[in-house]
């Protein structure tokens, strides 16, 4: 606790990656926001965690089984490797127009860091003008789909539908 509101507003930058808004960095910061409370409910949620990777990983299932003739990447997995599916991400260089479509559906989508941390007020400022095109190309086409252990399978339907909708098939 402060009275000081510019050391309030410091110590929020901190906390949460140097985010002035969401994926916005202004400042160097650390993902440190879990606090007493928080770790009582994961100690209690990490009993089931096997389950709900495993819940993952079915819808990942899902998605990949009718999305792989969509004009999509879809997330790969490394032979010899598992995937969790903490997020189900594609690439696809409609991303944007497709994001709309499934809002439109009322979808929810997430771009994850839509400013690559290159490209970052703080982080510019450190590293200066870098040229990192691999980065850059992907923060501009990827986008998260609806991923979470309790997604109802009429949910991923409805995702697995509107993004054949939008592509015409």
């Amino acid at each position: 606790m402060t009275n000081d509101d510019k050391l309030a507003e410091r110590i929020k930058l901190l906390r949460e990656y140097g985010w002035e808004e969401r994926y916005i960095s202004s400042t160097e910061g650390w993902n440190s926001r879990l606090d007493e409370m928080q770790a009582a409910i994961l100690r209690v949620k990490l009993k089931k965690l096997d389950a709900d990777n495993a819940y993952r990983q079915q819808h990942a299932y899902k998605y990949d089984k009718a999305l792989k003739k969509m004009p999509l990447e879809l997330p790969g997995i490394r032979n010899g490797s598992t995937h969790v599916f903490h997020l189900y991400v594609i690439k696809t260089d409609q991303r944007d127009e497709l994001k709309a479509h499934l809002q439109n559906h009322e979808i929810n989508t997430i771009i994850q860091y839509p400013v690559p941390i290159h490209r970052q007020k703080y982080y510019e400022e450190i590293v200066g003008e870098l040229s990192l095109p691999v980065t850059e190309q992907v923060a501009e086409t990827i986008l998260s789909l609806p991923m979470y252990p309790e997604l109802s399978s009429e949910a991923i339907s409805q995702t697995i539908d509107a993004t054949k909708g939008y592509y015409g098939g």
